[in-house]
């Protein structure tokens, strides 16, 4: 019987990738600390409304403003290295926090500019950590190792993180954010563990060098765009979080109004969908080895529309939870699917571009359906949302369901 140790990394993975993994698992852990103990930072320092949304945002913000330009220092420098640097810089960030939050200093304005900083980190963080294991795993392999650090985010950054983070936030404000300064300095500590083979250094004056950058963000956008499977695969991830994002900006008061699920059952809803995750993260490696991507993206776009569909037309809180599983499911696979394909796919030179224009779709794509998803919200009620993204999505699906054969077979010619 194998050891827990190689069931969660293979050894065939390397040992550079167990310890890419141990960091991530501490690092968000981190950040799922977050997610509870910041919100009830803010709510702590304000009430109105605006300001609470506005915490939201100037962490997304981020990503419009310097997620290309993230992705072009990605493909300049020791990946490795910068990663590490960005947390180092991260838990710098939220000791400052912690202290102004110890001496009383703090108030919304330092929140606001806390999380902004967060959010620049993460951006340089997250656009660069994507690019460390496709040099590290062989692409055979990419689809297992991508589970492995997808299940890792699952388990921490949604399931375990919140609910210990709410806790140390109770017992004192600063100490969630101690907390999590330690876990992301960790997790810089583990990852420059990581070997990789580096990258050729481009150099030059700081002209030369902001100059060559933006040629570079332009080089990145040119091979996405010459390359119709990756091309089309940037389409629809930024289509579908549209739709995702439109109906998902109301999800809590369609809980609470259309189903009368109250604030525990909205918690229950977002529990469905780790367990669904949690499911699809034992499984994963059956369906990587029985079941071909062009299947699985197909199954998985069609699940998506269908569950806007079922979402609009339900009014019993357990057809929800329900719903909610699979959607855990489906996505913990399709996301894992959709990377694996791109990281197979690209070259290794242009990982942080392409991966960055990927990452902004992302969120640009939420942003824009939040927005969409309030007004639709706001003239037509909370179930409308729903029905956008249905058609949305279903319009979508129609037009790419014959370019995903193209999609799942790219890597066969690179």
């Amino acid at each position: 019987m194998p050891s827990p140790l190689e069931v969660l990394a293979p050894a065939r993975l390397g040992g550079s990738f167990r310890w890419l993994l141990a960091s991530a698992w501490v690092s968000n852990l981190g950040d799922g600390i977050a997610l509870a103990a910041g919100p009830l930072l803010v709510a702590s320092q304000t009430h109105s409304p605006f300001l609470v949304a506005s915490a939201a945002m100037v962490q997304r913000v981020p990503w419009l403003l310097l997620g290309l330009f993230a992705g072009a220092i990605a493909d300049r420098v020791d990946r490795r290295l910068l990663v590490a640097l960005v947390d180092l810089a991260r838990a710098c960030v939220l000791a400052v926090l912690a202290a102004a939050i110890v001496m009383a200093w703090v108030d919304i304005t330092v929140v606001l500019v806390a999380m902004f900083l967060l959010g620049v980190a993460e951006v340089f963080a997250d656009t660069t950590s994507g690019t460390l294991l496709p040099m590290l795993v062989a692409k055979p392999d990419l689809g297992t190792a991508n589970a492995r650090l997808q299940g890792a985010s699952l388990i921490t950054n949604q399931m375990a993180g919140p609910p210990l983070g709410a806790g140390l936030f109770a017992l004192g404000t600063a100490l969630p954010f101690v907390t999590q300064g330690v876990f992301v300095a960790l997790g810089a500590v583990l990852v420059l563990q990581v070997r990789v083979r580096r990258l050729p250094t481009r150099t030059g004056g700081a002209a030369a060098v902001g100059g060559r950058v933006r040629e570079e963000i332009r080089e990145g956008i040119s091979w996405l765009l010459g390359h119709p499977a990756m091309r089309t695969l940037a389409l629809v991830i930024l289509t579908f979080n549209v739709t995702w994002g439109a109906a998902w900006s109301v999800l809590v008061l369609w809980a609470l109004e259309r189903l009368g699920m109250g604030e525990v059952g909205f918690g229950l809803l977002t529990t469905a969908t780790a367990i669904g995750g949690l499911a699809a993260t034992a499984t994963f490696g059956w369906l990587d080895r029985n079941v071909s991507y062009q299947l699985l993206m197909k199954v998985c776009l069609t699940t998506e529309v269908l569950m806007h569909l079922a979402l609009a037309l339900t009014t019993a809180p357990w057809v929800a939870l329900l719903l909610m599983f699979c959607f855990g499911f489906y996505a913990f696979v399709w996301a894992t699917v959709s990377q694996t394909i791109r990281q197979r796919t690209v070259p290794e030179e242009f990982q942080g571009r392409v991966g960055s224009v990927y990452l902004v779709g992302i969120f640009g794509g939420l942003v824009i359906g939040q927005a969409i998803g309030g007004v639709i919200a706001d003239h037509w009620g909370v179930v409308a949302p729903f029905w956008f993204a249905f058609v949305g999505s279903g319009i979508t699906l129609a037009l790419v369901w014959r370019q995903l054969a193209h999609i799942a077979r790219a890597t066969a010619s690179t």
